[in-house]
């Protein structure tokens, strides 16, 4: 790929001279950002999924099926009640609980997401610039777009882990909750009988809420790019020799308003991949598509449950998403330095 021309602006050049990159080297800068976004916001995303199932029938519950909620739970009040319960019924140690899995899904999640963003995005904008200029200011919204299926549809099944150990509440106290592996073979054999793996035609099961998984992530990388890459580009222009710290800052920023605004966009449609990921009844997670669980969350909750645990969703993706956009932009400022260097 062509290095970007002495022409373009400090901003342009601040945000993605990265032309002479490798995608190993992308990748490693993306797996770096997704690790420290994981530690820190698992906390936010336990308590999102906690909002989303509480009270919530048929998922399984230390072996069983049936209400996960204990008579002194009621329904959870916001994030920080959330918080309060889950340490007073479990312990610190569970708003960290799928934080391997988190780990395992976000950094080849991440690893493949941003990098194929960057060369989708130059590529793009490569030939929008020569060919038909208009159409430059919606490469974000379409590099994000093709960038996020990829991701999603690779790393599908680790995501149904993570999202049914962050919801598995244990029946009796002090009892081993199971693992990512353990998590997956209970998904594909559920205990009740041989008969149900040729109904689920074996593996299909395991991208079991796929599709509402793209249908949340696919409108949320388009609104988060198409927020992010003109403001963080606005922020980097405001500076006439940009290093590190403004890096970190410019895409901090950014990253936080992008995340927070189409984190609050598409919360029905996450509401749906969560509910559909940890219905544990063999045929109905067959037969419920995203629609008819949004036609559920009407009837039975009104237009409110489409919103249900909406702060913890914006409370966890606007500093996940800085977080993020600013570790691996930095890595790669310093990575691009080095190259210019030697």
């Amino acid at each position: 790929m062509a290095e970007p021309s002495s022409s373009t602006s400090p901003f342009r050049r601040l945000s993605s001279s990265d032309a002479d990159m490798s995608f190993a080297e992308r990748a490693f800068s993306a797996a770096g950002a997704a690790v420290v976004s994981a530690i820190i916001v698992n906390p936010l995303d336990v308590a999102k999924v906690c909002t989303d199932i509480c009270c919530y029938p048929s998922y399984i519950y230390g072996g069983r099926y049936g209400s996960g909620c204990s008579p002194d739970c009621s329904r959870y009040r916001g994030t920080f009640d959330v918080f309060y319960k889950v340490i007073k019924q479990e312990g610190y140690a569970r708003l960290w609980r799928g934080t391997n899995a988190s780990l395992v899904l976000a950094v080849p999640t991440v690893g493949i997401y941003l990098p194929c963003y960057d060369i989708f995005r130059n590529w793009m904008e490569n030939i929008t610039s020569l060919h038909k200029p208009e159409l430059t200011p919606y490469v974000p919204l379409l590099a994000g777009s093709a960038a996020r299926t990829l991701a999603c549809l690779a790393c599908s099944p680790i995501e149904l882990a993570r999202t049914r150990m962050q919801a598995f509440k244990s029946s009796q106290t002090g009892s081993k909750l199971p693992g990512m592996w353990t998590t997956l073979l209970g998904v594909l054999s559920p205990g009740r009988s041989n008969t149900y793996l040729e109904k689920m035609q074996g593996y299909r099961v395991l991208w079991m809420g796929a599709g509402a998984q793209l249908a949340r992530d696919v409108p949320f990388s388009a609104i988060c790019w198409s927020t992010l890459e003109p403001t963080r580009r606005r922020l980097l222009g405001m500076v006439e020799d940009g290093n590190a710290f403004h890096v970190l800052g410019a895409n901090f920023l950014a990253g936080y308003v992008a995340g927070s605004l189409a984190a609050a966009a598409t919360c029905p449609l996450d509401v749906a991949k969560t509910r559909r990921q940890i219905e544990n009844d063999p045929e109905k997670m067959l037969m419920t598509t995203t629609r008819n669980t949004l036609l559920q969350v009407w009837r039975n909750e009104g237009a409110k449950g489409f919103f249900t645990g909406v702060g913890p969703r914006v409370a966890r993706a606007g500093p996940s998403v800085g977080i993020v956009i600013s570790f691996y932009e930095v890595v790669k400022y310093f990575l691009h330095r080095g190259h210019a260097d030697s």
